[in-house]
């Protein structure tokens, strides 16, 4: 099999076939400078998902190592995601298995597993576009419930005192630790300061350094040269040397998980491709929404099964691997042999990381979530979008991020409904030279008896009754001997459709005029032209390929009368 081949099924084939040597050092580079930041960042969020540190870990390996053979972006660095960890999170605590699970290795991978299997299924179902209905209100309401959530949820950990245990939302968890806060460590709270200011300043000081692992050693040399776990600063549970053995999901647990693993297929689809799309030089092949729906798919089902947790691109990561100049997904490859490397010889070194320095890393990485000057502007330019950012977030700090995705969701879906709806019809005539038809004004000439009107979007089941109305309103208005419906958007039918086109003629020929219908898809007349009805539309030579040759024969039978 040729690589020409391989090419729609493994996009690695085309940099792999185009690869130059100038390339190597820049993309060794790029995945050193990435796994310096997605290493540290990927266990830090495995402790928000309530997860062991190594899981994170994990995730750095098998995910990334999938999505690089099979994604079509050509720097994603693909691990996981403040949103994915928290949503992971949420899910095995509503499943009532990240406490009480008697494996609970088991039921990650069973999480694991079926976002992976729900995102294949969605490929399989073409469904990739879906994500270019979500609206940026809804993205922003979610991001903002995430960045707060999380930020409320390392309090505990920033301060060193035990918070709320139980807390699951941005309340619950604020007045947990204002509960503890007299029993704040002040060795605790002084390193956190520290690494904090540490973190910021050095992202606008200095950007292309890696600040994340500059952290995490500065939290580990404290602790080994001056002892600070004996001063009351608590250290990540002990990280395992080694690799993940294969880990086999439980079929028991995939129906209390269905919805949160949809939701969570649903974060890490968005957060994939929209990333992928927004760091995409020119240079680079267009990212296919339904390719990264298989890339993105596969790495969670693969990586679940390694005791990874649910993957999805990340920005920070992937801006470090192209500032550091990285080319092709062999900087993954890179990332990955870090990660590996690390499991293998540094886990006794990574055990003296302090909670608090994970906690800072995971403060500045979702601070950038929070973004206020969105709602002003959204105020400022459609009090509809701010809406739904605020009902979004709001849901998000009030009844959790599973809450908040299914409303941002289902609001996404109110406004699609919303936008197909306001389908109406627009009047076409004959431009000047009548080479042309255009909207209907000054510079046009309108021909005795015709009337084409144009449908101005889709047409669904919903709001055919509606454009049905509005052509016959024009028709009142105008009486014509001749409508031609120019229905080129109508890509779609269904049997609704037709029944509803078949009463607008049925109407149009009690009022005296003759309905001509012109630039039908070939998909729609095959399905209409299996009625009898619809095939004597042949006959009567009343169906046109464009609205413009029906306006030429027209005036063509106009001419010839």
């Amino acid at each position: 099999m040729t690589v020409r081949r391989l090419i729609p099924a493994l996009p690695a084939a085309t940099w792999i076939r185009d690869y130059q040597r100038s390339w190597l050092s820049k993309d060794l580079v790029g995945g050193l400078a990435a796994g310096s930041v997605v290493i540290p960042q990927a266990m830090a969020y495995a402790s928000i998902a309530g997860l062991p540190a190594e899981v994170g870990l994990y995730t750095c390996m098998v995910p990334m190592l999938v999505y690089g053979l099979l994604g079509g972006s050509r720097t994603l660095s693909v691990s996981t995601t403040s949103t994915v960890a928290v949503l992971t999170g949420s899910t095995l605590l509503a499943a009532e298995v990240a406490t009480s699970g008697e494996d609970p290795a088991r039921d990650l991978a069973t999480l694991s597993v079926l976002v992976g299997l729900l995102m294949l299924i969605a490929r399989l179902l073409r469904l990739g576009a879906l994500i270019d209905n979500i609206s940026e209100a809804t993205l922003t309401g979610i991001r903002t419930g995430v960045g707060l959530t999380v930020a409320a949820g390392q309090l505990p950990a920033l301060l060193g005192v035990a918070g709320d245990p139980d807390a699951d939302a941005f309340f619950s968890e604020i007045r947990g630790a204002l509960a503890d806060l007299a029993d704040t460590s002040t060795a605790t709270l002084v390193l956190s300061a520290v690494t904090i200011g540490l973190l910021v300043g050095l992202a606008r000081v200095a950007p292309a350094v890696p600040a994340p692992l500059l952290a995490v050693g500065l939290g580990i040399v404290l602790v080994a040269v001056w002892s600070l776990d004996a001063h009351g600063v608590a250290l990540i549970e002990s990280v395992p040397s080694g690799l993940p053995a294969p880990v086999r999901p439980r079929l028991d647990s995939v129906e209390p998980m269905l919805g949160g693993a949809a939701a969570i297929a649903l974060m890490c689809f968005m957060e994939t491709a929209s990333v992928a799309g927004a760091v995409r030089r020119r240079s680079e092949p267009q990212i296919d929404n339904d390719q990264e729906l298989f890339a993105n798919g596969f790495a969670c089902l693969v990586g679940g099964v390694s005791g990874a947790m649910p993957a999805a691109g990340g920005f920070s990561q992937t801006a470090m691997n192209q500032r550091s100049g990285a080319r092709t997904q062999l900087s993954a490859l890179v990332t990955v042999l870090l990660a590996v490397s690390c499991a293998v010889f540094l886990g006794d070194v990574l055990s003296d990381m302090p909670e608090a320095t994970l906690a800072a890393l995971v403060i500045v990485a979702v601070g950038g979530l929070v973004q206020p000057q969105q709602f002003v502007r959204y105020w400022r330019l459609d009090r509809l979008s701010f809406w739904i950012a605020a009902a979004t977030a709001a849901a998000g700090l009030t009844l959790g991020l599973l809450a908040a995705v299914l409303i941002g969701v289902l609001l996404t879906l109110l406004l699609v409904l919303r936008e197909l709806n306001r389908v109406g019809v627009t009047e076409l005539q004959l431009s000047a030279d009548g080479d042309d038809l255009r909207i209907a004004a000054d510079d046009t000439a309108s021909l005795p008896g015709l009337l084409i009107l144009r449908i101005d979007g889709l047409l669904y089941t919903a709001n055919i009754k509606r454009v049905r109305r509005a052509i016959m309103q024009s028709v009142a208005e105008r009486s014509p001997t001749v409508l031609v419906l120019d229905a080129s958007p109508a890509s779609t039918t269904s049997v609704t459709i037709i029944d509803q086109l078949r009463e607008l003629d049925d109407e149009l020929d009690k009022a005296g005029t003759t309905l001509w219908y012109a630039g039908f898809t070939a998909r729609v007349l095959d399905t209409a032209r299996r009625l009898p009805e619809w095939q004597r539309l042949d006959e009567q030579q009343r169906l046109h390929d464009t609205a413009l040759l029906a306006a030429r024969r027209y005036r063509q039978n106009l001419g010839a009368d």
